[in-house]
């Protein structure tokens, strides 16, 4: 069913080689105009979820695309983020959040197969680290100072909040589940 939280949804996807190829224009306002698309669609991540709730346009495709547009515009972004800047203290926090990304995902898809994806639902640190991370790479994307505010340095501080994070919220998935992990095996 396409409804408008969905087709926001599908946009979000839509953005991603768009981001991509504004990311690598050469010209100086690049780096804007590719942080106000990174904004617009973390707006259109809210905005979907809000008005499938409040217009009861919930349904299993937009429960099943929006995750993956989250994590797919997510990721794109922290790799240009990582080819504009390709230092290990940008390395790491990448490599962690795309790593839980994956293993939370997988174990969610698992958790489903056993009929327990209620035990692993998002968690209210789960969306602090989602505001945290989207903040942090708005600013790494825009990377340039605003009136002498160190914009970069301060995303890569709210980088390593999210990271943090992320570990936080991984580990309390990873105990939620791990009745089930042990019992499996």
């Amino acid at each position: 069913m396409l409804t408008i939280p969905n087709i926001l949804t599908l946009m979000r996807i839509a953005l991603i080689p768009v981001l991509i190829g504004i990311f690598l224009l050469p010209y100086p306002s690049a780096s804007i105009w590719s942080a106000a698309i990174f904004i617009i669609a973390g707006l259109t991540d809210w905005l979907d979820g809000y008005l499938a709730r409040r217009w009861q346009q919930t349904s299993p495709f937009g429960a099943f695309i929006d995750p993956v547009a989250d994590k797919l515009i997510v990721a794109v972004a922290l790799l240009l983020v990582l080819y504009k800047t390709p230092t290990w203290y940008i390395l790491l926090p990448v490599v962690v959040i795309i790593g839980r990304e994956i293993t939370v995902s997988a174990l969610r898809e698992w958790m489903a197969e056993l009929g327990e994806r209620s035990t692993v639902k998002v968690s209210y640190v789960g969306k602090l680290k989602t505001a945290f991370q989207m903040i942090s790479i708005a600013c790494l994307i825009y990377y340039v100072p605003i009136f002498d505010f160190p914009l970069f340095e301060i995303g890569v501080t709210l980088l390593y909040v999210a990271t943090a994070l992320t570990i936080s919220s991984m580990v309390t998935y990873l105990k939620a589940a791990w009745p089930m992990l042990q019992s499996s095996s």
